[in-house]
């Protein structure tokens, strides 16, 4: 058994008919692994009997190791309450659970840390078959475009190292997006492919669209260049559709339509004109709303409390 101290921090948002079974692969893999763990279960306003699953499980077992539920004050998602989470974990190593559906055996808990001692402060197990079509778009669109060398996907959990954790703080307050921190953060991090042994499509985020819709957007922005891509192709085709519409008012002028002169030449130019003004100003609006979360905002989430199952 390894000498060091490690915490789990689970992500829970309505999970009563996963939450013991995963308990059952993670405690029996990190109870013979190391001497020494925590388990920190972020309850995201869980409105079923999950939390009650847990002190069930925690008393009835009888746990080695201290449990902890961080209740949120309100549903915040996945990032901000994974981030109060690992704000609190004290471990030498922290894995990160983002689901609690088990479609991996549970030495791959074991693998990811024997891959970290080979040199690397962030390692993620990832499933090698289902991934959804936009987290291909996504991630094929960040990598692309991402100044990172680093290059992310879908994953199931990760463990990271206390010097990454130390780091990525160090980075700034405000951290939207955990992955995508690690990747640029400069340590080294790899992840491990794995065949699942179930059916994943249970595993898939529970996060409504438009949740990760946003969180994408911001992603993009802190981390990419894409929307000053995208803002100097609208200005280019802006520009072009403009000198498309002088080329056909000075033909309409010399053709001497029907139609009142100057009227069609005008009206396009002004509706291609409208548009662009307010398509720039939507990008421009969103680096100042991403400019000022980064500079005033300081409150990342809101925890109600926190509940000590067991400890010892």
């Amino acid at each position: 058994m390894e000498n060091k101290f490690v915490s789990m921090v689970v992500y829970l948002h309505n999970e009563e008919g996963n939450i013991v079974p995963f308990l059952d692969t993670a405690v029996d893999a990190i109870s013979n692994l190391f001497k020494k763990y925590e388990i920190i279960c972020v309850d995201d306003a869980c409105s079923d009997g999950t939390v009650e699953n847990i002190k069930k499980y925690a008393f009835d077992k009888k746990l080695e190791g201290i449990v902890s539920v961080v209740h949120m004050g309100f549903y915040q998602g996945i990032e901000p309450s994974m981030n109060a989470g690992r704000d609190i974990a004290i471990g030498d190593l922290v894995y990160e659970f983002d689901h609690v559906f088990v479609d991996y055996d549970k030495s791959l808990i074991e693998d990811v840390y024997n891959e970290m001692v080979k040199g690397y402060d962030i390692v993620a197990a990832s499933n090698a078959k289902f991934h959804r079509f936009t987290s291909k778009v996504f991630y094929g669109l960040f990598n692309k475009y991402s100044k990172s060398f680093a290059k992310i996907g879908p994953e199931t959990f990760r463990i990271v190292s206390r010097r990454a954790i130390n780091r990525i703080k160090t980075i700034g307050n405000h951290i939207p997006y955990r992955k995508a921190v690690y990747a640029n953060c400069g340590l080294n991090m790899t992840t491990i492919d794995y065949a699942p042994i179930a059916s994943s499509k249970a595993n898939d985020s529970k996060a409504s669209f438009s949740e990760r819709g946003g969180l994408a957007l911001d992603t993009f922005i802190y981390f990419t260049n894409i929307m000053e891509r995208a803002s100097a192709f609208l200005s280019g085709g802006f520009l072009l559709a403009t000198v498309v519409c002088l080329v056909y008012s000075i033909v309409d002028h010399f053709m001497g339509s029907d139609i009142a002169s100057g009227w069609p030449s005008l009206m396009s130019f002004m509706s291609i004109g409208f548009f662009g003004v307010f398509a720039l100003l939507t990008i421009v609006l969103k680096y100042l709303s991403v400019l000022l979360n980064l500079v005033f905002r300081q409150q990342r989430y809101l925890v109600a409390d926190i509940e000590k199952i067991v400890g010892k």
